[in-house]
């Protein structure tokens, strides 16, 4: 009837279970041929109903018990087109679903993680060029992050978390802030892929594990100079006497007039000014020499501090209250290194027991228990000589061993009696 619309092929034939097989295949070698009608599909040990189709729809035949059938599929098209009106591609849309073209979607997600790995580059700035930047992005293709975050259409979070790791790192700001100033969104960092993705290259950047707990978490941030919470950022100490006249101050007095550790926290700090006046105050890494100095304690002591690790917001608000020579000291391995050139330079720290002297003292102890170095090597500026010493023996030495030294020159002042290797 002149006006009337055409009526869509009835495809209701190819729904039986004898074309199940032969439709699936060809729409997977349709894929891969990007919608190519070329190539073939083969059936292995196709059922009966399977055989007589298919000699329908070729006109040759198969014998009953052939271990496989093979099909062209421009031929497989030609039978379609003939019986129901419709190509194979049009055919197996309706049925299975949209023929995808799958080069064309790889070239796509390939230009995808191109894109996004540029993008983290020209936001990343001064850390572009850095070892533990490339590795990180290295280790972010090398698994499949960078592909999800395409898939799901998530790349720019690469990008956001580039423009976090531009503005680290910074001096005390909290998270909220950071978060706000590098996307717009003070949430932006609060257990996000965001953050994630920004530990993953702080932990890569201070040569440690990825943070998988709330604590190890707040460690990465806070040595990145990021406030998480005021009052998880603490500090370990003993003997200190600020000069200030209020609550905190008093506590800290009497501490130190009784050799009882102390546990600073960053919200004691901000809220009222201290200020040490020793002429000297040592910094260790472990707590194994503060509790040992506690029992050994003598008036004359020497302050210690005891950054736990990787120094905390709180242990650096409060050296930067000392007005006295610091003695820095850290394990003998690469992560001490490092710390106690940052103290170095951001402190004029005097390295406090780490000497060559003294690492091959406590290497060479009968006794002596060591472990590998691991991660990436670190200079020593202040011994040039010690860093490639440790590098030759490649064992780590936890301060722990020297502890007896340590007492004796937490006894000792004033700065003009350091200990050779400061």
């Amino acid at each position: 009837m002149i006006g009337q619309e055409s009526q869509p092929p009835d495809l209701s034939g190819l729904r039986g279970p004898e074309w199940t097989r032969i439709l699936s295949s060809a729409k997977r070698q349709l894929e891969r041929n990007g919608g190519s009608i070329t190539g073939a599909v083969t059936l292995s040990s196709p059922s009966e109903d399977e055989r007589k189709l298919i000699i329908g729809l070729t006109g040759m035949h198969r014998p009953p018990g052939v271990k496989s059938i093979r099909i062209q599929l421009d031929a497989l098209d030609e039978a379609i087109e003939s019986e129901f009106e419709i190509s194979l591609a049009a055919a197996l849309a309706v049925v299975h679903g949209p023929v995808r073209n799958r080069p064309a979607e790889r070239s796509e997600e390939q230009q995808a993680r191109a894109d996004a790995l540029a993008d983290a580059r020209r936001r990343a700035g001064r850390h572009a060029t850095e070892s533990w930047f490339t590795t990180w992005l290295e280790q972010l293709t090398g698994d499949g992050t960078l592909t999800r975050l395409v898939r799901r259409g998530d790349a720019d979070q690469l990008g956001w978390a580039c423009q976090v790791l531009a503005l680290l790192p910074a001096q005390e700001i909290s998270l909220p802030v950071l978060a706000e100033l590098a996307t717009g969104n003070t949430k932006a960092l609060s257990g996000t892929p965001i953050a994630t993705l920004v530990l993953r290259a702080l932990a890569l950047r201070d040569d440690a594990q990825p943070p998988l707990t709330a604590g190890q978490r707040r460690d990465r941030w806070e040595a990145a100079g990021v406030i998480m919470d005021d009052l998880a950022s603490q500090i370990l100490v003993l003997g200190l006497r600020p000069r200030e006249d209020h609550v905190v101050a008093d506590w800290l007095r009497d501490a130190a007039d009784f050799g009882i550790p102390f546990r600073l926290t960053l919200h004691q700090l901000t809220g009222d000014r201290l200020t040490v006046n020793a002429s000297d105050v040592f910094v260790c890494e472990n707590p194994a020499v503060l509790r040992a100095a506690a029992s050994n304690w003598v008036e004359t002591s020497a302050p210690l501090i005891c950054t736990e690790g990787v120094p905390s917001a709180a242990c650096h608000r409060l050296l930067s209250g000392v007005r006295g020579t610091i003695h820095w000291r850290g394990d003998f391995d690469w992560t001490g290194l490092r710390t106690t050139a940052a103290a170095m330079q951001r402190y004029t720290a005097r390295p406090w027991r780490m000497s060559v002297t003294d690492y091959l003292t406590a290497i060479d102890a009968p006794l002596a228990e060591t472990e590998p170095l691991r991660g990436a090597a670190a200079a020593s500026p202040w011994e040039p000589e010690l860093a490639v010493v440790m590098g030759r023996r490649g064992r780590a030495v936890m301060e722990e061993r020297l502890i007896p030294l340590l007492l004796q020159d937490l006894h000792r002042s004033p700065t003009s009696q350091a200990p050779s290797g400061q």
